[in-house]
C-alpha cells in the first residue's frame, strides 16, 4: 500500500509543482477522514489540487461555486412536484458526491455556509424532515480567499472546527514557476491523471491509518499541547476535543505516509500547524489570524518528553 501512496503523491506533484509538503498534508487529511480548507490568494492552484486529489483517489467530484446569492437548497437539493405521478420527488444537490469542492466558501452568506455543518460532521443531510446519508467516503475541500478581500464573510468557529486542516499553498519557488511557465497547461494535465486508488482501496488505507500505534508518551504530548492552549492567557480560544482527536488522527496518517506503523513526536509537530492554526485565537486580537504564531510558540515551549 505504501507504493500506492507514493504513486498518489507523485501523480499530484506532476500537476502541482513545488508543493510537495502541502500535497502530503492534503493527502494525510483525507487519510485521516478529515475535511480540508485551502486558504490563499486566487490563482495559487487550490482548485487544481482538489481536482487532482479526486482523480488520483478515484472519487466522484462536484464543484459548488459559493456566491452571495447561493441558497442551502442549491447545495443540498430540493423536492420537485412531478405532474405525472402527482408526487414530489427529491432531486439531490451537488453535496451528494464523494469529494465536494466548496469553492470560495467565504463568499457565501452564513446561512448557506451552515448547510455544510451537518454534512461535514455526521456525513448526512436532513432535508424537509428526511435524513439522507451521503456517499462513503465523503470529503469537503473548501477554498477561501483572504478575509481582507472584499465580498467575504468570515467563517464562524463552529464551521472552522469541522475542517481537520487548513493549509496555504503560497507562491511557487522560481524553479517551479519556470517549469510551470514552460510546461503544459495544468488544465490539460488534469485529464491525464490516472486513478491510483478507488473508494474501497482508500477505505482500506484509512483503516490502516487509524490502526497506526500511538504510545502513551505521544498521547501525553498531545494532551499537554491542548492543555497549554486552554490555560495560557495568550490564547483567546483553546484547542477543542475535536481538535485533539483530529491532531492524533492526522499524526497517524502522516506516520503512514512516512512508511511507519507507529507515531513519533515529529509526526505531531509536522501536522500541528495545519490542524491547530485555524482553531486558535490570540487573546490580544481574537478577531484576527494569530493562530500561526501561537502554534510556533507551542512547538517551542511544549517539549515532547
Amino acid at each position: 500500500m505504501r507504493s500506492q501512496l507514493e504513486r498518489c503523491l507523485g501523480e499530484i506533484n506532476r500537476v502541482l509543482l513545488g508543493k510537495e509538503r502541502q500535497v502530503r498534508l492534503a493527502l494525510a487529511c483525507l487519510l485521516a477522514r478529515g475535511h480540508l480548507l485551502l486558504e490563499d490568494l486566487p490563482g495559487m492552484g487550490k482548485t487544481t489540487l482538489s481536482h487532482a486529489l479526486a482523480r488520483v483517489l478515484g472519487l466522484s467530484y462536484q464543484r459548488i461555486q459559493f456566491t452571495s446569492d447561493l441558497l442551502p437548497g442549491d447545495i443540498l437539493g430540493t423536492s420537485v412536484f412531478d405532474r405525472d405521478s402527482g408526487q414530489f420527488s427529491f432531486h439531490p444537490g451537488p453535496i451528494f458526491a464523494e469529494l465536494v469542492l466548496a469553492d470560495e466558501i467565504n463568499r457565501a452568506t452564513p446561512k448557506s455556509q451552515s448547510a455544510l455543518l451537518e454534512a461535514m460532521e455526521e456525513r448526512q443531510v436532513t432535508i424537509e424532515g428526511a435524513t439522507r446519508p451521503l456517499p462513503e467516503p465523503f470529503f469537503v475541500i473548501a477554498t477561501q480567499n483572504p478575509s481582507c478581500q472584499g465580498g467575504t464573510f468570515a467563517l464562524p468557529e463552529s464551521q472552522l472546527d469541522r475542517f481537520l486542516m487548513r493549509i496555504a499553498l503560497g507562491y511557487p519557488a522560481r524553479a517551479a514557476e519556470r517549469a510551470l511557465l514552460l510546461g503544459a497547461s495544468r488544465r490539460e494535465l488534469l485529464p491525464q491523471l490516472e486513478p491510483v486508488l478507488d473508494p474501497r482501496a482508500l477505505a482500506a488505507l484509512q483503516a490502516q491509518a487509524g490502526a497506526v500505534h500511538v504510545s502513551e508518551a505521544v498521547v501525553d504530548y498531545i494532551l499537554r499541547l491542548a492543555e497549554t492552549t486552554r490555560s495560557q492567557p495568550s490564547f483567546a480560544l483553546g484547542l477543542s476535543p475535536r481538535g485533539s482527536l483530529g491532531l492524533l488522527a492526522a499524526a497517524r496518517a502522516w506516520a503512514l505516509l512516512a512508511g511507519r506503523d507507529y507515531v513519533i513526536p515529529e509526526d505531531v509537530q509536522a501536522v500541528l500547524p495545519a490542524v491547530a492554526g485555524h482553531r486558535l485565537r490570540d487573546a490580544a486580537d481574537p478577531a484576527g489570524h494569530g493562530g500561526g504564531a501561537l502554534v510556533q510558540g507551542l512547538l517551542r515551549d511544549v517539549a515532547p518528553l
